[in-house]
């Protein structure tokens, strides 16, 4: 059987958690065909992964590059566009359009761009959003935001997919839309995984965002959430990686009975690593890039504090720093500033087994997450955690608030590595209790295992 996977912005291009859970997925269902189906912000992007020999093909669409020109007579897209048009304001006022006759309209390679604002009644209807949504800004700042938006869904619409008997996204948004419209136009089940909640994650960045002004960001925010409804009451099965945000699929439109959790999984025999206790220091261990997300900062900044206190504790940064090379270099600089360089230890990419070896605890001080695969790997290996409460951490770390802390509370993280050093006997027994758990229910081999199942339970069409 043949597997489309339709990915945005993630492997093979770019590295990290997603990516990694996705050539593990094609590496351990060697049986299975699969496609890549990508959805790109830059075109030319040099693969980060090897792929493995059942990837028997890539399209990859970049979102920002406009078809040069569509399908059909000028009739043929004047009637998709009324059609569109028609099921535009159910969409944004929160109700479902029909996905069968929105994306139906819409034939693969159909570039709807210059119609979209040429045609008569799309254009008044832009000039009448603008009226009820936007009544005190320039008609042009509104014109431009609408349009931006709708090229990147017009382009999304337009991409040819791959044949497969399965489209497998990993997120709503515009991977999400793509496998959508794929089950539609070729009548092939839609499976949706999600690590994160996109349109959660998409809503933050926005509202972060200075340069976007109140219209426009609820233009975007109404935009990512109405996809993400299209995509839950699309797809033919959501699976999420904890309760938590199974109940955002459902309170979005998913159906029970199409939900299910399927949690992240590691080889704990690999991380089963054998341990030893390196030189008289404590060692503290950061594991993962080097980019904001991961908030390294307050890392650094929890590390000065503890340094006060434990002066003969080192810190290893175990992780890539070129994906955002312009943070890095603030890191480092940080670390000077506050003249604890010489225990931070930066190694860039490394074998991490080397250091879950002796590690005496690991640290997530991360602002994002869905459910982080760093803290299994070190319960495999034996050895505590300290994390942001972000994602499912709380219900990894049993709720247990000693190790918790908000994100970019540094002080907190800090009491949390101070409270391990300075308990072995309690840590040990509480290493032994949480490799038993991640034995029990995080193996990958049989999270994998469930996915080639699910793949065969669709075969043979949605």
């Amino acid at each position: 059987m043949r597997v489309c996977l339709v990915i945005e912005g993630s492997y093979p291009f770019i590295t990290g958690g997603v990516s990694s859970w996705v050539h593990e997925l094609i590496s351990g269902l060697p049986r299975t065909e699969f496609v890549l189906f990508t959805f790109s912000p830059q075109a030319d992007q040099e693969p980060r992964y090897k792929l493995p020999p059942n990837v028997v093909g890539v399209t990859d669409v970049v979102l920002t590059r406009n078809p040069l020109a569509g399908e059909g007579g000028a009739k043929s897209r004047r009637e998709r566009i009324g059609g569109i048009l028609a099921s535009h304001l159910r969409m944004f006022s929160g109700s479902s359009p029909n996905l069968e006759r929105l994306i139906g309209s819409i034939p693969e390679g159909a570039a709807l761009h210059r119609e979209s604002v040429l045609d008569g009644g799309a254009w008044r209807f832009v000039q009448a959003q603008n009226l009820s949504r936007n009544p005190i800004y320039p008609y042009s700042d509104y014109f431009w935001a609408w349009k931006s938006a709708h090229d990147l869904i017009f382009n999304v619409l337009a991409a040819r997919a791959p044949e497969a008997d399965v489209y497998h996204s990993l997120s709503t948004g515009f991977a999400g839309l793509a496998a959508l419209a794929a089950k539609v136009r070729r009548g092939k089940p839609f499976l949706l995984t999600e690590h994160g909640l996109y349109h959660k994650e998409r809503e933050i960045e926005i509202r972060k965002a200075a340069f976007v002004r109140g219209y426009q960001r609820d233009l975007w925010i109404r935009l990512y959430n109405s996809v993400a409804r299209m995509c839950y009451e699309g797809a033919d099965l959501c699976t999420s990686l904890f309760e938590e945000n199974r109940g955002y699929q459902l309170g979005l439109g998913a159906s029970p009975e199409r939900t299910v959790v399927i949690p992240n999984g590691i080889d704990v025999a690999r991380y089963s690593v054998e341990r030893y206790k390196k030189d008289g220091d404590f060692h503290v261990g950061f594991v993962g890039r080097i980019v904001p997300i991961k908030d390294v900062k307050t890392f650094i900044v929890a590390a000065k504090l503890v340094l006060e206190r434990l002066p003969n504790t080192m810190f290893h940064l175990v992780g890539p720093d070129d994906e955002d090379p312009a943070y890095a270099k603030e890191c480092l600089r940080l670390a000077a500033d506050l003249r604890i360089e010489d225990r931070l230890d930066f190694t860039g990419r490394a074998n991490v087994l080397d250091y879950y070896a002796y590690l005496d605890v690991v640290v997530l001080t991360s602002v994002r997450e869905a459910q982080p695969l760093v803290i299994l790997e070190a319960y495999a290996a034996g050895i505590p955690c300290v994390a942001t409460d972000v994602g499912n951490v709380s219900e990894l770390l049993e709720g247990d608030r000693r190790f918790i802390a908000p994100s970019k509370d540094a002080a907190k993280i800090a009491q949390g590595i101070e409270y391990v050093l300075e308990h072995p006997e309690e840590m040990a027994r509480m290493a032994e209790r949480n490799r038993a758990r991640t034995v029990a229910a995080y193996e990958k081999r049989e999270l994998l295992a469930r996915y080639g199942e699910l793949y065969g339970s669709f075969e043979g069409g949605s």
